[in-house]
């Protein structure tokens, strides 16, 4: 039975005034789980990722999801690390654990948090407790960086603990082939880092619940069945990042893993 969500819209964060929703679990005991996601290349797209984070929050996770422009002069840098220190000082207000922390992304925003945990330095040496990347694509830099996160893993990324690393993606995606995250875990394995790779059977917006609709120009919630059970799946991968075991079955998935599952 899935738990009750509050959802608290419009929130201000940082010096930019940028806006974030939270998406709290009623009635928690004790401080939760959270998860930073952070959406794709679309600005301000928050919305977007409603579902996946309500079907997250769900599960038992505290779910951040703020607005930020990849179109800005800085490539967004700005409102993205606003965003991590918006979360570290008020997750208390939230019903969230400070100690426990994912941070999470979808496409854009899925290079862009991988790369924070592949080269800490960026972000002050702030580290997650893990890292998942949704349908996003390694080979590039990174906003959050300014490095490839791939480059970053094959040079090896000092002498601190590794962060785990969960991806997922699409078997369908037109827009970023699911290879670019075959790549990063086969990168990663080779380093013998933790990380696991969850692929479903849908495309790039199937795999946060949604379809995108040519004419409002972005994506919308889905109820297709692969995208039910897509997006499902990815919810259950942001809880188990933190630490929750929820069970769910697919005949439409796939996974291999190296270090954590």
């Amino acid at each position: 039975m899935s738990t009750e969500v509050v959802v608290r819209t419009g929130l201000t964060y940082g010096a930019s005034c940028k806006l974030m929703d939270v998406y709290q679990p009623a009635g928690a005991s004790k401080p939760l789980p959270v998860v930073l996601l952070w959406h794709g290349r679309g600005p301000d797209e928050r919305d977007v990722l409603a579902p996946v984070a309500r079907a997250a929050a769900e599960l038992g996770v505290v779910v951040l999801v703020p607005d930020w422009r990849p179109d800005a002069p800085d490539g967004g840098l700005t409102h993205l690390r606003e965003s991590v220190v918006f979360a570290r000082q008020n997750l208390a207000d939230f019903g969230g654990d400070p100690e426990r922390i994912a941070l999470a992304g979808w496409s854009l925003g899925g290079k862009a948090a991988v790369a924070v945990a592949l080269n800490p330095t960026a972000f002050g040496n702030w580290r997650p407790q893990a890292v998942v990347g949704i349908a996003g694509a390694y080979g590039s830099a990174a906003p959050t960086t300014g490095t490839v996160p791939i480059d970053d893993v094959r040079l090896g990324g000092g002498l601190l603990p590794p962060v785990p690393v969960w991806l997922v993606h699409g078997t369908a995606d037109p827009v970023v082939d699911v290879e670019r995250s075959r790549e990063l875990r086969k990168a990663l394995e080779d380093q013998g880092r933790p990380v696991s790779l969850h692929e479903v059977a849908t495309d790039h917006a199937g795999v946060i619940m949604t379809e995108f609709v040519p004419e409002h120009g972005r994506c919308l919630p889905s109820t297709a069945d692969h995208a039910v059970e897509a997006g499902s799946r990815t919810a259950h991968i942001l809880a188990r990042a933190v630490g929750i075991t929820a069970q769910h079955s697919s005949s439409s998935s796939s996974s291999s893993s190296s270090g954590r599952s």
